[in-house]
């Protein structure tokens, strides 16, 4: 049986599902973040038209929220970073996923997993928007540009997210 949570925003909602089945640890990681109301008040801080919408993990103050220990990348699961699927954001550290995630809003191939060495290690895809994926492509296209610590990325007016919650 699949999880789903609700992504409540300042644009409006949209739902995803969860694949505790190809990627349990992922998603076991990103429900302890959602019961903890972790994403409660945070943004999406970075919108890219073409790409992605990345959220989770900085406060409307661009703060950085404290995360727990980062998870072992689980992007070697089958599923692939296709249009409204929902993978780990994480550094250039394979293993370096905490709390933040994006919305991919195009087939991203090049963030798939193709080895498990260096940049070919990819991005873990734990879930898919089923429903308000009309609202992501809203967001995909609002105006970016310098924001707290970003310099192009950022959304001009800030989309908020006002909790995530299980359904």
């Amino acid at each position: 049986m699949e999880t789903l949570v609700q992504v409540d925003t300042s644009m409006g909602a949209f739902t995803i599902a969860l694949d505790a089945a190809k990627a349990p640890k992922t998603v076991a990681n990103f429900l302890a973040y959602v019961d903890a109301q972790h994403y409660d008040g945070t943004i999406f801080h970075r919108v890219i038209n073409g790409f992605m919408v990345q959220g989770g993990g900085f406060d409307q103050r661009y703060e950085k929220k404290s995360t727990l220990a980062p998870i072992q990348n689980e992007a070697d699961n089958g599923l692939l970073n296709t249009l409204g699927t929902v993978a780990m954001a994480r550094t250039g550290d394979p293993h370096s996923a905490t709390a933040q995630f994006f919305v991919n809003v195009s087939d991203n191939t090049f963030l798939n997993h193709r080895s498990k060495q260096g940049a070919d290690w990819g991005y873990a895809v734990f879930g898919k928007v089923t429903s308000g994926m009309e609202l992501v492509e809203q967001m995909k296209v609002v105006p970016t540009g310098e924001g707290g610590p970003f310099a192009k990325d950022a959304p001009l007016t800030q989309i908020v997210i006002r909790s995530v919650r299980r359904l």
